[in-house]
């Protein structure tokens, strides 16, 4: 989906001018807490905010000085061909400054906001102040092929070289015969460092294909039959097939080394179409009388120009439109992502997941961890499920992306620990007969980004307790017997882990934590430390260190991990205050073989434990 701007306001100063913006680009306006009286969601602080915004892609126009802005991206900077657009204007509305991606809409986007603000555009790109184009951004439609060689042109014009167009003059540029040639064909055409080809995106390759078919197969097909036909891979818009096929390999690689989304069509929609070749055997196969051909007539709206050809497992065939196609017909591939957003606060969840959500058109989850989300997820449609519907969850997720939307199910800390992952496919894994999702369901893409685990945001905290083996194990004895928890905690006590427990208790349970406890006093000193974390990067954050053997349960609520360190563990008294660590045994490595009375080695003397830290 098209991401929206967002127009940030930080002050009552800009607030006005903030939202006379948001209404010219129909976009929302988020607001400094505060700061501002009227906004469509708040944020606590700008630098973080429009940090969060630009790694997911969001294009950000902040009423604001460009400096904050600049600080707030510049960690980020990477690539000018992915990067958003960033633009600042000033709380007067007088002055509009695209910042960053002039050639990926920020000259337009202060085009515009100039326009309905009658401020001053202060547009710097050489291109589009000397010549009022930019030529590595062909009209929408259209697509460049050597994009590479686009700056050398560029810079050849504005040396005074003079420019040629052959074909249609899609810049609306004077051309006077120059050394630059501006060239528009649908057909392959050699370029060069002077030499910029353009294709008209007006035709869509229809596929068919056996079962897990051959993806070579029919890349072969595809190329022999667009080099015979004269027709450029840049003039393809989009793959098409029919619904049945949205997860087949084969197609979805060759959507992708064309750079083109696949769409789908039902076979209902390919029946309507006329098709050159019917054929009753794919009839009795899939419920339509052509696939390649029909999705091409589909998708295109136009006619065939290279019929359904073939080999032993795969089918091709082309049709062109009467313009550039803009808008795709049929529907795209629904998409999953599953996605862990950390223990809650902004800056710790991945630049990844962040434009995966920002890509989504719906949000599912826990309620409270969508609302983690903050000003991220405001505009999205959300479906809220309640702790104990995880099942309903995932599946109703699932359901939904093989719809054909691109739905996010949010997690907290990381989605595939004690989180929604595995229970997402484990359902894509199950049959029909055991409560399973659909084939539609079945045929979605499914995308996995890791977050900040409550264990890792536990430990960093601490300081380095998982220097050393670990495990994580889970009190909830709600899907898992109670007895395969007692003798997984014997396991690891007799292994000398540090252990981190999940869901350490609940209203109903409140004696596993004890007994753990006491299985680990078996096996580890009483003054092995242990740590308490609640609420890990939210406001309420709580930190605490106990004995072991003065670890009490009723000090333990949901939303706490509890860490317990290892016989080697220790917690030194440093300068900004206790830090936990378990050595990983360099002092053996350099002083030689240190034995000790403590198992794995010797370690500096532990600092006596205060009862409350």
């Amino acid at each position: 989906m098209a991401v929206k701007p967002v127009v940030m306001a930080l002050s009552r100063s800009g607030e006005k001018v903030a939202h006379r913006v948001a209404a010219a680009l129909d976009c929302a306006v988020h607001g400094r807490e505060g700061r501002v009286d009227q906004a469509d969601a708040y944020f606590a602080n700008a630098l973080d905010h429009a940090r969060d915004l630009f790694a997911a892609g969001v294009p950000i126009v902040g009423v604001c000085a460009s400096g904050i802005l600049i600080r707030a991206v510049a960690p980020l900077l990477s690539d000018k061909r992915s990067e958003p657009p960033v633009l600042s204007v000033s709380d007067d509305g007088a002055v509009v400054i695209p910042l960053l991606g002039g050639h990926r809409g920020a000259n337009r986007l202060a085009g515009e906001i100039a326009k309905a603000l009658d401020a001053t555009a202060a547009i710097t790109t050489a291109g589009d102040v000397a010549l009022s184009v930019a030529l590595d951004v062909p009209p929408v439609g259209y697509r460049l092929a050597n994009l590479d060689d686009a700056k050398s042109a560029m810079a050849a014009m504005l040396a005074g070289e003079g420019v040629t167009v052959t074909g249609e003059n899609i810049f609306g540029i004077e051309a006077n015969g120059g050394a630059v040639e501006l060239v528009v064909t649908d057909a392959p055409a050699e370029d060069g460092p002077k030499r910029l080809v353009y294709h008209p995106q007006q035709y869509v390759l229809g596929v068919g294909c056996a079962r897990n078919a051959d993806t070579e197969e029919l890349w072969e097909l595809v190329q022999k039959s667009l080099a015979d036909a004269g027709i450029a891979h840049g003039a393809i818009a989009c793959v098409a097939t029919i619904d049945l096929k949205a997860d087949e390999p084969a197609m979805n690689t060759v959507a992708k080394r064309l750079g083109v989304p696949l769409r789908l069509f039902t076979a209902a929609e390919l029946e309507e179409q006329a098709v050159a070749n019917p054929s009753d055997v794919v009839f009795a196969e899939v419920g339509c009388h052509g696939v390649s051909e029909g999705a091409a007539l589909a998708a295109s709206g136009g006619a065939l120009v290279v019929e359904k050809t073939k080999t032993a497992n795969t089918t091709c065939a082309v049709a062109k439109a009467d313009a550039p196609i803009t808008e795709m017909k049929g529907r795209a591939r629904g998409r999953l992502s599953i996605v862990g957003i950390g223990p809650g606060q902004a800056t710790w969840r991945t630049p990844e997941v962040s434009r995966l959500v920002a890509d989504a058109d719906e949000l599912v989850g826990y309620g409270l961890y969508i609302d983690l989300l903050g000003p991220l997820g405001h505009g999205k449609q959300r479906s809220d499920f309640p702790l104990g519907g995880e099942e309903d969850r995932c599946r109703y997720a699932l359901e939904r992306a093989g719809e054909g939307y691109n739905v996010a199910l949010v997690c907290s800390g990381d989605a595939g620990i004690y989180a929604m992952g595995a229970l997402t496919f484990e359902l894509l894994d199950r049959s029909p007969d055991q409560l399973g999702v659909t084939d539609a369901a079945r045929r979605v893409e499914v995308v996995c980004s890791p977050g900040v685990s409550a264990l890792q945001g536990a430990a960093a905290r601490a300081g380095a307790p998982l220097g050393h083996d670990f495990c994580t194990i889970s009190l909830s004895d709600l899907l898992t017997k109670r007895e395969d928890i007692v003798r997984r905690l014997h396991k690891a006590a007799e292994g000398d882990f540090v252990i981190a427990f999940y869901n350490p208790v609940s209203k109903t349970r409140r004696t596993l934590l004890a007994e753990a406890r006491d299985i680990l006093l078996q096996h580890r000193p009483t003054d092995t430390p242990v740590m308490l974390a609640s609420n890990l990067g939210r406001p309420q954050e709580h930190v605490r260190y106990r004995r072991l053997d003065e670890l009490e349960v009723d000090e333990v609520d949901m939303l706490t991990v509890v860490l317990v360190g290892s016989s080697n563990s220790r917690l030194a008294q440093l300068g900004e205050g206790p830090r936990m660590y378990t050595p990983r045994g360099y002092a053996r490595k350099i002083d030689g073989d240190l034995s000790g009375d403590r198992a794995g080695g010797a370690a500096p003397a532990a600092t006596p434990l205060p009862r409350d830290i």
